[in-house]
This record gives structure tokens, C-alpha cells and sequence, in this order.
């Protein structure tokens, strides 16, 4: 137990450095390409607005920092500490085992939210307003946060009882039967979102430019894509950033622009970038992605499986609640350690898709008009266009800029 112990502790100590010293590379890449655009955006990016990309992602390079040291102390505090222990103390109603079960949970979690939301004020009300970007006030943002709470307590707290149960009456396989649920669920989810979840956050207006609903209309029949609507979102109440995503499953499918992407992008860059939205469906990046989400889930689940009786395992972060709530909370800390190394994977399958997609949208739409596009959102977002190589192996969901504009400008 002891031993366990010290193996956590090497764990989380190398996850932090690992982090720390991504971080760091990052920043030196930024700062040693200050004071000059690289080549490729030296006609599209002034030195002005590179710099201030490059300001403006050391500043949330500066933060993370402190977030990832907070982090691991606080995960210290919570196991090693005595945190979980005492939380189950406090949640513990002996007549009452699944009750205690889910407060323990949903007591961590209220713990965490709270504990994290001064970094959430300091990323919205200095960085993102010291940049110009932030347009939330402080009452919107408390109401956000009050919203999210109470939607993930309704949601949330059922489920947990459900799945808590199924742990507690249905012998070894109740793993599977936990994996079957959070399937549903997270299915569930994604199918009601849009039309029920998404609107209590933002306004969703049909697009009313019919100009450029024209357009839109001729390449989804061109692609042979059918969704439930184009909606316009009111993104630029929280910020000016721009985007443009896909969400629902089935009939539920709908197109979502931000109004400030619209007001960034003229018509043809728009269109560009929707097929490049529509070469992940046409590529099924998203249905592989929810396989792949589950198979993880379904691997997680079965590890806990084993673990769930071993007392090692919970003496060695000093937790003596042994129980299901308690041992998912010490499996999900532990697992987080040790994700990180396998994140090159799943960043080199994400850019992956991101250039499948670009390829589709370059045989669909203008490719001038899709580089054009995204220079512009590079420059509107202040993204920064010197990353350091091994930070974008681990962060990167997408190319960096310049591999991205590269592989558009290719004639095969």
C-alpha cells in the first residue's frame, strides 16, 4: 500500500513536469519568433496582429501553468490529503448506501467546480477581456455557471443512482451493464442537445441571409448532406471569437454558425469552410470518434473492474471508504496521470481528419477562398503561428497553420 503510495506520487509528479515542460517549449518557440511573421503570412498577417497572437497565447501559457501546479496539489489534497475520506465522512448515511454514493460524487464535484472557478474569472475578465475578446459581463457569467450546475445536477444525479445501482446489484458484470448506460446516455445527449440543452445558453436563429443560404443549400445538395436547419448563433454576447461546428444525430442534425464568424468571412470563404464541416461527416470522423470514446470507456470500466475489491488500491491513496464512488473517483484521478502520454495519438488522429476534411473541401469549394478563410479566423482568434513541434504532437486537434495552408496549396 505503501509502495502505491510513492508509485502515485513518481505519477503525478511526472505528469505535471511533463506538462510544465511542454509549456515550456511552447513559450520559447513563441517568444523566439516574436518579431517576425513567418514567411508564408508575411503578405496576410501584419507584425501587429502577429504579435499580438503571440501576447496573447503567452498570457494563457502563464495561466495553465499556475492551473497545472494547482492541479496536482489539489489531487494531492483530495487522496493522499484525505479529501475523498473526508468527503465520504460527511456525505455518509448509513441507512442509506447508494445515497452516500452519489453525495460523495456529486459532493467532489461541486468541491472542483468551485475550486475552479477562479481561473475561470481570471480567463474570461483578464486575459480574454485584456484582449478584446471577452464580452460576457460578471452577471452572465454567474448565471452560466448556475445554469450548467443545476442542468448537470437534473441530469446528472439520476444517472448516478442508476449506474451506482447497477455497480451494487449485478455482480462482475456490471461493467458491462454501466458501459450499455453511459452509451445510451451519451447518445441521448447528443440526439437532445440542440434543440433542448444548447438553447437555455444562446439564442439560435435561422440564417436570414438568403443570398448566402442559397449557396449553402447548392453545395449541402451537392454533397448530399440533409440537416434539420442552418442556425445562427448569438456566440458574440460571450465573445467575439468565431466558429462554425455541426451537432445533433440523426434528424436532429443542424448546421451552427456563430454571428461572429459570419461577420469575419465573406460568402465564399463561408462556403469554404462548411465544406470543409462537411468533409468530416462525408469522412465519418465524428461516428469514429464516438466508437472510439466508447471503446475507451468499455476498457476503462473493465480495469476498474479489477480494481474495485483491492484494497491496495484504495489504502495507497488513503481512502478507507471503500466503495464504488469512492473507487471510480481514485480511478478517474489515477487515469488522468497517466492519459497524457497517450495523447499524440489521439491529437495525430484528430489532424488526420483535419486534412481529410480540408482535402474534401478543396474538391468541393474554393481552396483560395478556404485559405483565405482561415488566415482570417487565424488572425481574428490572435492564433498563434509558431508552435513549437512536440506541444503540437500532444495539444493540437487540428494542423498548425502553416503544415495546414501547405497541404491546401498542393495541386494533387
Amino acid at each position: 500500500m505503501i509502495i502505491f503510495s510513492y508509485f502515485f506520487i513518481l505519477l503525478l509528479s511526472c505528469d505535471t513536469i511533463l506538462k510544465l515542460y511542454l509549456n515550456y517549449r511552447q513559450t520559447s518557440a513563441i517568444k523566439r519568433n516574436f518579431t517576425q511573421v513567418p514567411e508564408k503570412f508575411s503578405q496576410t498577417i501584419t507584425l501587429a496582429d502577429h504579435q499580438k497572437a503571440a501576447t496573447y497565447s503567452l498570457a494563457k501559457l502563464k495561466i495553465t501553468n499556475y492551473e497545472i501546479i494547482f492541479a496536482a496539489i489539489l489531487i494531492l489534497g483530495f487522496t493522499l490529503g484525505g479529501g475523498i475520506e473526508l468527503i465520504a465522512k460527511l456525505t455518509n448515511m448509513p441507512n442509506h448506501l447508494l445515497t452516500s454514493e452519489v453525495g460523495l460524487i456529486i459532493g467532489y464535484s461541486i468541491i472542483s467546480s468551485l475550486l475552479g472557478l477562479p481561473f475561470a474569472y481570471i480567463r474570461t475578465f483578464k486575459i480574454e477581456q485584456k484582449f478584446g475578446f471577452n464580452k460576457m459581463t460578471l452577471g452572465l457569467f454567474i448565471i452560466d455557471q448556475l445554469k450548467g450546475s443545476i442542468i448537470g445536477l437534473i441530469i446528472g444525479v439520476p444517472l448516478l443512482y442508476l449506474v451506482m445501482w447497477l455497480m451494487q446489484n449485478l455482480g462482475n458484470s456490471w461493467w458491462l451493464w454501466v458501459w450499455a448506460v453511459m452509451v445510451g446516455f451519451n447518445l441521448l445527449i447528443m440526439l437532445v442537445y440542440p434543440t433542448i440543452i444548447a438553447p437555455l445558453f444562446n439564442k439560435f436563429s435561422p440564417l436570414e441571409d438568403s443570398e448566402l443560404n442559397k449557396k449553402i443549400e447548392a453545395l449541402l445538395q451537392k454533397c448530399g448532406f440533409q440537416s434539420n436547419g442552418i442556425f445562427v448563433m448569438d456566440g458574440s454576447k460571450r465573445s467575439s471569437h468565431g466558429n462554425a461546428y455541426f451537432t445533433g444525430l440523426g434528424n436532429s442534425k443542424r448546421i451552427v454558425f456563430f454571428d461572429t464568424l459570419l461577420k469575419q468571412l465573406n460568402h465564399e470563404q463561408i462556403i469554404a469552410v462548411l465544406a470543409h464541416e462537411l468533409g468530416h461527416f462525408k469522412h465519418k470522423h465524428i461516428i469514429k470518434q464516438i466508437i472510439f470514446t466508447f471503446a475507451i470507456m468499455l476498457l476503462g470500466l473493465y480495469v476498474f473492474s479489477l480494481l474495485i475489491n483491492q484494497q491496495w488500491f484504495y489504502y495507497g491513496l488513503h481512502v478507507t471508504s471503500i466503495n464504488h464512488a469512492s473507487g471510480l473517483l481514485l480511478l478517474f484521478i489515477v487515469m488522468g496521470t497517466i492519459s497524457l502520454p497517450l495523447a499524440p495519438l489521439t491529437s495525430l488522429m484528430s489532424r488526420k481528419n483535419e486534412f481529410e476534411a480540408d482535402d474534401f473541401a478543396k474538391a468541393n469549394a474554393n481552396k483560395d477562398d478556404l485559405i483565405s478563410g482561415l488566415v482570417q479566423m487565424y488572425k481574428d482568434n490572435a492564433s498563434t503561428l509558431t508552435p513549437d513541434d512536440l506541444y503540437v504532437k500532444f495539444y493540437y486537434s487540428h494542423p498548425p497553420a502553416n503544415l495546414r495552408i501547405a497541404n491546401l496549396e498542393k495541386t494533387s
